[in-house]
């Protein structure tokens, strides 16, 4: 089981059944403007570690949940998704065992927890996984949270754009980027969500990548 003492004495770890509930308040906290069909829920994280545990983790100050990060193993495909369709709604019967590799649910760290490194620590924790499991690296879909702000004056494709030629600094793709992510396209509609005008950036992140 993946296991990692951090600063602080803050722990990152494969996640249990008795963090699911706390994994249900912080998505609420994490993800206030996410529509609720697309909230992950206790019985799902329930039901993902009986599909893929090795791909969960959270983050634990003490005995509180902070943070985490959920994935499945998966093919890489540029066509058009959503993100209901990828998670088959949720529930994760869509991870691939053979899958090559490593597709990123979600990610979120509680708001007083963050400016730490703690994103980048689970990033890390996901490019260890590829590795030990021979994956060719990590599939992300990044939501351009910063493009509210722009709304009303371009386009969601126009803003991405922006970001990729580092025009506009999206608080989420652009640090995503940082880190050695590759934008790949624009994923129109990839779930509810006004803050990041329904919009998901898919990029990789190879596992030879050091984040």
């Amino acid at each position: 089981m993946y296991q990692k003492e951090l600063e602080n004495g803050i722990i990152l770890q494969q996640t249990q059944q008795q963090h699911a509930k706390a994994l249900d308040t912080l998505q609420r906290i994490v993800f206030p403007t996410l529509a609720d069909e697309e909230r992950m829920s206790e019985r799902h994280y329930l039901h993902h570690l009986t599909v893929f545990p090795a791909g969960q983790l959270v983050l634990l100050d003490g005995e509180q949940v902070i943070g985490m990060t959920s994935s499945i193993r998966y093919h890489f495909s540029l066509e058009d998704h959503t993100f209901l369709d990828v998670s088959d709604n949720l529930w994760f019967n869509t991870h691939e065992p053979e899958g090559d590799w490593l597709y990123g649910m979600d990610m979120g760290v509680h708001p007083d927890y963050r400016g730490r490194g703690l994103a980048r620590e689970m990033y890390r924790a996901r490019q260890e996984i590829c590795r030990q499991m021979g994956l060719k690296g990590q599939i992300i879909v990044g939501m351009p949270n910063g493009y509210a702000q722009y709304a009303a004056t371009m386009g969601l494709e126009e803003y991405f754009q922006l970001v990729v030629t580092g025009e506009i600094y999206d608080p989420t793709v652009s640090t995503q980027m940082r880190m050695g992510a590759e934008p790949q396209k624009l994923i129109h509609d990839y779930l509810d969500d006004s803050q990041c005008g329904n919009g998901g950036v898919l990029m990789i992140l190879s596992v030879d990548k050091k984040v």
